[in-house]
């Protein structure tokens, strides 16, 4: 009886006064001390609050109902279709839908209840791919940012093809530690490909400069990418840059030179044919015999032989086990002692290019290590 009479005093009842009404009747609703017979006349009710023409009605109506379990699934959907921020609570909240209804939301295209849908906790993988194969910019960027979503690897990965060049979406997968690798280093390639073309536009760089530096920039990125505790797909990784043509000699001592022992090691068994544990222990020979032979038959340059060798005696060493836990980058002692062996060699930059290479490495381990030491 109170229904029908609030629903007859509706008809005439200013908007305010409707509003503040029905967030009553709606807070009443989903007491559990509700009565079974008030309980089913507001039931019957519903579907016309719902259809009142006032968006602050139908706001009030959905912040009350659209985390309650118990609400009929036609007024959910009716609900949920409702534009603007009424439906986006119930597309966000509302437990009763499913994930069918929810593929059925996202597929009509309105952006704002795609990006409702991709805050809701928990979404599923099979919404969650939808979104990110179809989704706007603004949807797929909550998606990404949504932490307890099942987000799966090869969405996230269209997520990058897609949407790779938006410098805020790129911060927000580059941040999730789920990324796969194969998206992670597109992310990298996106992200050189846009700087290089600034330069090359700004004729800053004669063109082979501009891609020495694109090209080192990548490899310093996968190296810090690479770095332990949080990366564990190093395999796929190194698999992915071989199967590129980016599996260079320059990254792999980079690698080596940064204390990242566990990517060297996969690159050069990938490279090798041999397995992982094998050519670590072919590396930690002290006499260094072993290694040459695994060294001439990978086909490194003949110059950066007393790099890697030097290199590795220091990684190996006991008085180095200290700072495997620092940044990741490359590492300036190791830098140091590889240079003063070349050095000892009789060997000048001018003479070998492997050389110039590693005393412009030394320069930017030097910056970092200052930087590091500023901000201490």
């Amino acid at each position: 009886m109170i229904v029908r009479q609030f629903l007859e005093w509706a008809r005439t009842a200013p908007e305010d006064a409707r509003a503040k009404a029905v967030a009553a009747l709606a807070r009443a609703y989903v007491r559990p001390e509700l009565g079974a017979a008030e309980r089913a006349e507001i039931d019957e009710a519903l579907p016309g609050l719902v259809a009142d023409p006032s968006s602050l009605v139908q706001f009030q109506l959905a912040s009350a109902l659209c985390r309650h379990p118990l609400v009929p699934a036609d007024v959910v959907l009716q609900l949920a279709r409702l534009p603007g921020p009424a439906g986006a609570l119930v597309l966000e909240h509302s437990a009763v839908l499913n994930v069918r209804e929810l593929i059925a939301m996202c597929a009509g295209g309105d952006a704002g209840k795609q990006a409702a849908v991709a805050r809701r906790q928990g979404l599923s993988a099979p919404v969650a791919a939808l979104l990110a194969e179809m989704a706007d910019v603004g949807a797929v960027l909550e998606l990404v940012r949504n932490r307890t979503a099942d987000v799966p690897g090869f969405a996230l990965g269209q997520i990058v093809s897609r949407f790779g060049g938006v410098p805020e979406l790129r911060e927000a997968l580059l941040s999730r530690p789920d990324l796969p690798a194969a998206a992670h280093q597109a992310l990298i390639r996106v992200v050189a490909g846009a700087l290089s073309a600034l330069v090359e536009e700004r004729q800053w760089l004669s063109p082979a400069e501009t891609a020495r530096l694109t090209r080192e920039a990548c490899d310093q990125a996968t190296v810090t990418q690479a770095s332990p505790p949080q990366f564990t797909q190093t395999r796929a990784l190194v698999q992915g840059l071989q199967a590129r043509g980016e599996l260079t000699s320059a990254l792999v001592l980079r690698s080596l030179l940064s204390g990242q022992m566990r990517l060297f090691l996969e690159a050069v068994s990938l490279l090798s044919g041999i397995s992982v544990d094998h050519v670590a222990a072919l590396a930690a020979d002290r006499s260094g015999e072993a290694f040459r032979v695994l060294y001439d038959r990978l086909g490194l340059p003949a110059g950066a032989f007393i790099a890697f060798r030097t290199a590795l005696r220091v990684v190996q060493s006991e008085t180095y086990l200290d700072e495997r836990d620092a940044e990741p980058g490359l590492r300036l002692r190791i830098l140091d002692d590889v240079l003063a062996a070349y050095e000892l060699a009789g060997e000048s930059a001018r003479g070998n290019r492997i050389v110039g290479m590693l005393h412009r490495w030394q320069g930017e381990a030097r910056e970092r290590s200052e930087r590091q030491t500023l901000a201490a």
